[in-house]
């Protein structure tokens, strides 16, 4: 609706806005988000899951709270998009979502309340997340240099003398991603770069990036690009 001629014309609101006013329906989803965040528990939950990866029975440890009323609050975040979660074996574990919306409602409550961002405070002071940000980059160089192997997080702890929670949760706050993730997206950038510029076969290429066998490996490759590793390597060809 054109709001260009206001009854008082006082020169403060833009025109832009004059012109095109958004309508009030446009702001629910904020709205949503702000009603589903006031409660202060709630904003504790994920602001807690803003800096790590987290199963429930350590989120209730944590909190003073039963894991029942945990896992309403998760719910609860995961259904508005704020939290995401992942299955490693019986354990469910959940941690902050990497969308613009969550990273904003992260700094608006950290603003709000004053409070410091845990690894930022910690590292900016030389405190213990320096070493554990040094250990995950070994780990991280491990990985890439024996890409071929994988290593469960329960065996790179133990190797690199880290707790795997520490581990899990430092290894995404520097590179973005948990290991698993990260580790099946680095083999594939490796794998297409030996697709367009390499005469191994797929075989040979699924053994290098770390896959058992070529099915698994033509699996992974199609989920992630979309084409089969062959109807890749054509297209890079011609």
């Amino acid at each position: 609706m054109d709001h260009s001629q206001l009854p008082h014309n006082h020169g403060s609101i833009p025109r832009g806005l004059q012109i095109g006013m958004p309508r009030g329906e446009h702001f629910e989803l904020a709205a949503e988000v702000f009603k589903m965040m006031s409660d202060g528990t709630r904003i504790q939950v994920f602001w807690l899951l803003c800096h790590c990866e987290e199963c429930v029975v350590n989120l209730s440890a944590l909190l003073d709270m039963s894991s029942p009323a945990v896992s309403h609050h998760l719910k609860l975040l995961k259904n508005a998009g704020l939290i995401v979660s992942r299955r490693e074996g019986k354990e469910v574990y959940y941690t902050a979502a990497e969308t613009p919306r969550a990273q904003a409602l992260h700094e608006m409550i950290e603003k709000i309340q004053e409070l410091s961002c845990p690894a930022g405070e910690a590292a900016e002071q030389g405190g213990p997340v320096d070493s554990n940000v040094r250990t995950v980059n070994e780990v991280h160089s491990f990985l890439i240099e024996n890409m071929q192997t994988r290593f469960s997080i329960e065996e790179l702890a133990v190797k690199f003398h880290i707790n795997q929670t520490t581990l899990k949760t430092t290894f995404k706050t520097v590179f973005g991603k948990p290991i698993a993730a990260y580790m099946k997206e680095y083999r594939m950038k490796q794998a297409r770069e030996l697709l367009a510029h390499s005469d191994q076969t797929v075989a040979q290429i699924a053994e290098l990036v770390g896959y058992e066998n070529q099915s698994k490996f033509t699996q992974a490759f199609k989920d992630e690009t979309g084409m089969l590793p062959r109807d890749y390597r054509k297209g890079r060809l011609r």
